[in-house]
């Protein structure tokens, strides 16, 4: 127990921020997850649309200080370069 009431508030917003920033990161993996599955059975479209689902969470996520732009620009490169190489 903290001896500050100032520390028990941030050991309070500390758990807030975590269980929301573990529940957007399990968004992302999910999302990747399908953008992968979409790829692997080289369906164009669907790739497409899940390919834009994915970006919008990572852009979301960076936006919120979840996850830093740049990992955000780095995994959505990626995720283009398996779609480029689709076509």
């Amino acid at each position: 127990m903290p001896n500050i009431k100032q520390a028990g508030k941030r050991a309070k917003q500390a758990l807030v921020r975590r269980s929301s920033n573990r529940s957007t990161k399990s968004e992302i993996a999910t999302a990747r997850r399908i953008y992968l599955e979409a790829v692997e059975s080289k369906d164009k479209a669907k790739a497409l649309k899940e390919f834009s689902a994915f970006c919008s969470k990572l852009d979301k996520s960076s936006k919120q200080g979840v996850m830093k732009k740049n990992t955000a620009d780095r995994r959505k490169s990626r995720a283009a370069a398996m779609l480029a190489k689709m076509a």
